[in-house]
Order: C-alpha cells, then sequence, then structure tokens
C-alpha cells in the first residue's frame, strides 16, 4: 500500500497533537500538514496534496460543512474523514451530503480510526457503529412517517457562534456573554442575530430547543 498522506484540521493543538500521537507508527500513514481553520487548510492545499483530511466540524471563520462542500467541489480527490464532538442527524446527514466519506465521534479508538484511514484510503466509506446505528434509525423513521431531512445550516455556525449559542441556551444575558468572551454587547447582539438567521429560528425559546435537540446543552 502507497503512503497515504493525511492533513488535520481542528482548532484545538492539543487535539491536532493527539491525533498524531495514535497515528504514529501506523503502517503506511504520514501527517503531512495541520490547520486550525478552513482558511489555513486551503493555503496548505496549495503546496501539499493529502489524500485524506481528517476535519473537525466546530471551525472559527469557516464551517466544517463548507469546508467539506469545497474540497468536494475543487479537490474530489481528496477524501474527507469527519472526527467530530457532535453526533445528532442533522450534524451527520449534512456532513455526508456535502461530501464526506466517513464520520466518527471523538471518543473513538486508535483502531477505529485508523480503520477508517484505511477504507477512505481504499475508495470506500467508515462510519463508526453508534454513527451508523443513527442513520440507519433515521432511515427508518422516515420510512414511518415521510420525514424527509431538510439541508439545515447549524453546521455553518462559526466556533464563536457556537459558543455564544450555548450561552445563551444555558440562560446567559447579553452583558454577562460579553464579559465572559471579552467582547462588545453590540457584537453579542450581532452574533444572535446571525446565528437565528442561520438556524432559521423566530425566538429564543426556539433557540433553546434547538441547543436541547443538538445536545449542544444538556438538561
Amino acid at each position: 500500500m502507497s503512503i497515504i498522506k493525511i492533513i488535520l484540521v481542528d482548532d484545538h493543538h492539543i487535539v491536532r497533537d493527539g491525533i498524531k500521537s495514535l497515528l504514529t507508527g501506523a503502517a503506511n500513514i504520514e501527517v503531512i500538514g495541520e490547520a486550525s481553520d478552513g482558511y489555513e487548510l486551503f493555503n496548505l492545499l496549495k503546496k501539499m496534496q493529502p489524500n485524506i483530511v481528517i476535519l473537525d466540524l466546530s471551525l472559527p471563520r469557516l464551517s466544517g460543512i463548507e469546508i467539506i462542500k469545497t474540497l468536494t467541489h475543487e479537490y474530489d480527490d481528496i477524501k474527507v474523514l469527519v472526527l467530530s464532538m457532535y453526533t445528532s442527524e442533522d450534524f451527520i446527514f449534512n456532513s455526508i451530503k456535502s461530501g464526506a466519506k466517513g464520520y466518527l465521534p471523538k471518543n473513538t479508538t486508535r483502531k477505529e480510526l485508523l480503520e477508517a484511514i484505511y477504507k477512505l484510503h481504499q475508495n470506500e466509506e467508515y462510519f463508526s457503529d453508534p454513527i451508523s446505528n443513527i442513520i440507519l434509525k433515521s432511515y427508518i423513521k422516515k420510512a414511518k412517517t415521510g420525514y424527509s431531512f431538510t439541508d439545515k445550516k447549524e453546521e455553518n455556525l462559526s466556533a464563536r457562534e457556537l459558543e455564544i449559542l450555548k450561552l445563551f441556551a444555558e440562560g446567559f444575558s447579553n452583558k454577562e456573554i460579553a464579559e465572559q468572551l471579552s467582547i462588545s454587547i453590540r457584537t453579542v447582539e450581532s452574533h444572535k442575530n446571525h446565528i437565528m438567521q442561520k438556524l432559521e429560528l423566530k425566538s429564543t425559546v426556539d433557540l433553546v430547543k434547538f441547543a436541547i435537540k443538538n445536545k449542544i446543552i444538556e438538561i
């Protein structure tokens, strides 16, 4: 098997270090680059050609979904493996619809991570058992109820927007959020308006319901 070249994309350096340590010593795998967001990734792609991009969904500036769509349309020979803490139906289905070939939760094992990488390199798809179960249950629900998934926009939220969404859903005021994040109240209000528009929500109550449904907060 030829060397599988990988770029890691996650905005937390410690997470990238953890993934690299899991891949150290694995046969025919080489991490050739790292990026903390989409802009850094696309700059790297001007200089190097990976076989697989291991991608988090919650990123600053460009969301993971936006990155997947761009890779699918402009770098169709690169396989995308999502490695995310988000395991709701919408995140999974929108990743798949955007072009991701694999999806793993962040608590995955080294063995499964390697298996996913090798499968994708062989032009196969790979979804962990929990992710596969979610996909299966969703299709069963669709078959029974006629429900179809719409192309929701929650994955287009930036890391800061997800952070603010979580704080709003937990009951913090604009002023409290501004103080916690060291930004102005006007900036908080602007972020909230953008979040509501992207998620097509009409009220703060809808926002809280969304956060609970998608496990952004726990109750």
